[in-house]
């Protein structure tokens, strides 16, 4: 089969076709200001992935140029989680940061050669004189004297200045139809700690202007970014065209993945952290890398996700239900079968003898026939599901009910005989009889049982919490919050449902954290990492209320 390309691939190959690169060189550069989420993996997986595909160089860059949000904890959490998917960067791990003085060089270059000025301006002022798609941008300060800018961006450098007071623009077009080229800002007074500069600077450049030389400086040859970047290509291809840098990149764009009930802006996401809507950034309803690790997703499901959706150069919202279809599609091939009563209700098998226990074999993985199959005791006292029973049974209810008779699963046919019941009217406790002839197999006489529902024995079995955490926002697209509501408006209240006093087959008191099981009729679960606890990675098919 012909090995099929995307548009990204499709212009490097012209590139290396007409010489203009002898190898492939990329950057992933996240900001460290949050934890990456799934959509940054969309954009590491074509970064890495196309270098890995062309033999080439992948950097890891941090873009620590604003300093205001990042930290180190953000900066360990990003390795962490590239590692966890399964890439790496060897020894080309940079900041962006790295580059302060190099930045200020060339900066420098620029008003040298009259292409960069100092600007008084105030914000205000500087939105005021902005213009439109008729009116040109305008600038008091755009002639001022080479010297004189000289003088005052070092003095801004200094600290002689308030926050506010100057800027650095670029001298480029102030009627240009394109408002990133109406000499955009380089450079700006920010009085702020840096997590690794400390307040050796007091200048930060603008991302516009530092991005291309860093890439430049560490030879990308392919700059891979997202959509929103297109516009912003012209001022990045100025840089490298007006500065004295090594080599020029080529930037393109790809659309950034959007998907259905989940929110994809770091803002909110920290938003909903510090606000304690969510147990942290790793809370398993978060879109976060670490987040979906938590809750049980694999390297693998991700990864091929992504690989699925491909690269587009325009913006679509990706149904959720492919992703969640991915994990589940895994895990029914790989995951052991357990059994779990997430909502007991006491069964006594009246005719079963008070002192035996026998044991049944059920299979660890029907899907794959090497995994073999585990003993699961059964004992005079049981635990179901409370909603495997009904006293007033709708229509075709195949589970067990007053003058019906249920396949235990893997075990015997019992039938209803009586039950008790709390003030309430909650069923609190089942008798049945067994038909213990039955066994594995059919009944004896030739009648048919329609229904199996699952159990656990009373004495066999343990008691754990059940987490189950669902989509996080009831909203499909979450871009198209109607006007007067925010996100907080559309928050699914039964995203994280935590069930107490569940019956969980013994063999699952050996489970370890990360491990993945099916609970039986019920969905995907994983022991958690941060409490004692089961919790759901995804039902075992698509049937959300929204």
């Amino acid at each position: 089969m012909e090995e099929t390309t995307n548009f990204i691939e499709e212009a490097i190959n012209a590139d290396l076709a007409e010489g203009k690169v002898s190898a492939v060189h990329t950057r992933f550069p996240p900001e460290p200001n949050g934890y990456l989420h799934i959509g940054h993996c969309k954009a590491l997986t074509i970064d890495f992935g196309t270098a890995r595909k062309y033999n080439g160089l992948c950097n890891l860059r941090m873009d620590d140029t604003n300093p205001a949000k990042e930290d180190t904890e953000y900066v360990d959490a990003i390795m962490e989680d590239i590692h966890w998917l399964g890439f790496d960067w060897d020894d080309r791990f940079f900041y962006g940061s790295d580059y302060f003085e190099k930045d200020y060089e060339f900066a420098v270059e620029l008003i040298k050669k009259g292409l960069a000025y100092v600007c008084e301006l105030t914000p205000d002022q500087f939105r005021e004189y902005r213009g439109d798609l008729t009116h040109p941008a305008i600038s008091p300060f755009r002639d001022r004297p080479i010297e004189e800018n000289l003088d005052l961006f070092a003095r801004m450098r200094n600290g002689e200045f308030p926050e506010g007071k100057y800027t650095l623009r670029a001298k480029i077009d102030l009627a240009s139809g394109n408002f990133c080229m109406r000499d955009p800002v380089l450079y700006r007074i920010k009085y702020v700690e840096h997590h690794r500069q400390g307040t050796k600077w007091c200048i930060f450049p603008m991302y516009d202007f530092a991005h291309p030389i860093q890439d430049a400086l560490e030879g990308v040859t392919h700059s891979l970014c997202s959509l929103e970047y297109e516009i912003h290509r012209p001022l990045y291809n100025w840089v490298v065209d007006n500065v004295s840098v090594p080599c020029k990149p080529r930037q393109i764009e790809f659309a950034r993945l959007n998907m259905t009930y989940t929110v994809m802006s770091k803002r909110f996401l920290r938003g909903l952290v510090e606000s304690g809507k969510v147990d942290g950034w790793d809370d398993p309803r978060m879109p976060t890398l670490c987040g979906l690790r938590r809750r049980g997703y694999t390297p693998a499901s991700i990864l091929d996700f992504c690989n699925r959706i491909g690269v587009a150069k325009s913006d679509s919202i990706v149904d959720i239900s492919l992703f969640e279809h991915r994990i589940r599609e895994e895990l029914n091939e790989t995951a052991a079968r357990r059994v779990a009563v997430l909502h007991p209700i006491r069964v006594v098998v009246e005719n079963y003898p008070e002192d035996k226990t026998e044991y049944f074999d059920l299979p660890n993985n029907p899907k794959d026939e090497n995994a073999g199959t585990r003993k699961v005791a059964f004992t005079k006292e049981l635990y179901i599901d409370a909603e495997d029973f009904s006293l007033d049974p709708p229509p075709k209810f195949f589970r067990l009910k007053p003058d019906g008779e249920v396949r235990l699963m893997g075990a015997y046919i019992v039938k209803y005989k009586s039950c008790k019941q709390d003030e309430n009217g909650n069923v609190t406790e089942i008798t049945v009889t067994a038909d213990l002839e039955s066994g594995c197999g059919n009944p004896t006489d030739g009648r048919k049982v329609k229904g199996t529902i699952h159990w656990v024995s009373a004495s066999d079995s343990i008691e754990s919490d059940v987490c189950l955490y669902d989509r996080l926002f009831t909203i499909e697209n979450t871009g198209a919050i109607p006007e007067g509501k925010t996100f907080d408006d559309y928050i699914n209240p039964a995203s994280a449902v935590v069930l107490h006093g569940c019956r969980l087959e013994k063999a699952l008191a050996d489970a370890k954290v990360g491990e993945k099981f099916q609970f039986v009729r019920t969905g995907y679960f994983t022991k958690d990492s941060k409490r004692d606890a089961f919790l759901r990675i995804v039902e075992l098919k698509d049937n959300k209320p929204f």
